[in-house]
């Protein structure tokens, strides 16, 4: 499944912190949609519809804020060393996007670097359904209102399906502000509690609080083998904020730096209207395995 792709993950869990890669090394056409307003990010202006390239060989989610870009230039030498780029005159360049979340406060001060980068390359392999503590996920906490120190542990989540000749993956490593909930039920899965009860982030917003601590963001990514261009790749990442909106409450705030990548490797025809259900329902359950890290899932 997915052949043009490879997933790896690698974390450092004394920090507690990681990276997650996602490769496309023969490259698949790339879009983005950031609406959080406090993103840390790499190349994603190169993804607007109407700039020069159209295909992205990598995007990369880590932690570590925005030190944690640094693990993107690892997984550049990476395809350097195996050829892999935009042919831009005498030298390939390889095409890396990529965002980062807060986890700096999680346990002690750390990032992934280079090293880090490239070691998850090295151990990429197939999409299966996932929810687990690792790779971005590491230092993925939920429910800040009150910061890291009253925070939920949440993870990565990793969801998959396939319709008829169309494949697609959805990979999120959730560290929202607000709490995580079942699109399903409305029940809390993962988020602040107080005396043993759930605290109910937006209508204490709605009453005012003061000293609101900690930054945060939920960082995603679909791929797919459909044929899909730059814009439908734009626009179908907007659409998927739409499983943000549904599982995490508050979610696109002020300390939030939400984003959601889209890769098409172009090998299977597809219907865009189709696909902008699927892949927000997809995402829905991807949120849902990062909430639950059912290591059982692997």
């Amino acid at each position: 499944m997915l052949n043009a792709f490879r997933i790896g993950h690698m974390q450092d869990e004394g920090v507690g912190t990681g990276v997650t890669v996602i490769l496309a090394p023969g490259g698949a056409v790339g879009g983005v949609a950031v609406l959080g307003n406090a993103p840390a990010t790499r190349e994603t202006d190169l993804l607007r519809s109407e700039c020069t390239v159209d295909k992205v060989n990598a995007v990369v989610l880590s932690g570590g804020s925005a030190f944690g870009l640094e693990a993107a230039c690892g997984v550049m030498e990476y395809l350097k060393k195996r050829g892999f780029g935009y042919p831009a005159g005498a030298y390939q360049v390889p095409i890396v996007v990529g965002a980062s979340l807060y986890d700096l406060e999680y346990k002690t001060f750390g990032y992934p670097d280079k090293e880090m980068g490239k070691t998850a390359c090295e151990a990429a392999g197939d999409f299966c359904e996932l929810g687990a503590s690792i790779g971005a996920g590491c230092g993925a906490t939920v429910g800040k209102l009150r910061g890291a120190a009253h925070a939920a542990k949440c993870g990565l989540g990793v969801a998959t399906i396939k319709i008829g000749a169309v494949e697609m993956a959805a990979v999120v490593a959730v560290n929202a502000f607000g709490n995580v909930y079942s699109p399903e039920t409305g029940e809390m899965l993962c988020g602040m509690m107080q005396n043993g009860k759930p605290v109910d982030i937006e209508k204490m917003l709605r009453y005012g609080v003061e000293g609101i601590a900690g930054m945060n963001t939920t960082i995603g990514c679909v791929v797919t083998n459909a044929k899909l261009t730059k814009a439908q790749c734009n626009v179908l990442a907007k659409t998927v904020h739409d499983a943000y909106a549904r599982c995490i409450h508050p979610v696109h705030t002020m300390v939030d730096g939400d984003a959601v990548f889209v890769m098409a490797s172009g090998e299977v025809e597809c219907n865009l209207l189709a696909m902008q259900s699927e892949c927000t329902k997809l995402m829905m359950r991807a949120i849902v395995n990062a909430a639950k890290r059912a290591d059982d899932l692997v």
